[in-house]
């Protein structure tokens, strides 16, 4: 009996996770991805939760004359998330990007609260629902 020959369709990624997925059981993928979305509502009520302390944060600055800025601070957010990369073996580089994206939006935010903007985001929703499958 000849033995087989991969093709190289067989050798792409794409048919690698499509033989994958046929091999998952329905109701177990299915499960997986209601873990994930509950995963997505905690990220994103977490995101909201840190929004929310950085308006308090602001007040406190707008109350006291501190500047926005806090250079310094950012660095220790940054050396944080780089020490936490390391320790659960993720990506430093994936952290340090989306810390950057999370605090631009922070310090947009801050500098609406600081001017007396009226246009600061809500912080005071509840707790998002994971999405219905």
């Amino acid at each position: 009996m000849a033995a087989h020959t991969p093709t190289p369709e067989s050798r792409t990624p794409e048919s690698r996770t499509a033989r994958s997925l046929t091999a998952v059981a329905p109701d177990e993928l299915e499960a997986l991805r209601s873990e994930l979305d509950r995963i997505d509502v905690s990220l994103l009520d977490a995101l909201r939760l840190r929004i929310a302390c950085c308006v308090e944060i602001a007040l406190v600055k707008r109350t006291h004359g501190v500047p926005m800025m806090q250079p310094h601070r950012i660095g220790v957010v940054q050396r944080r998330a780089a020490r936490y990369a390391e320790e659960h073996g993720l990506s430093a580089e994936f952290l340090r990007r989306l810390y950057d994206l999370v605090i631009a939006e922070t310090c947009r935010v801050e500098d609406l609260v600081i001017d007396g903007s009226p246009a600061v985001p809500r912080t005071d929703t509840p707790r998002a629902e994971p999405p219905s499958t």
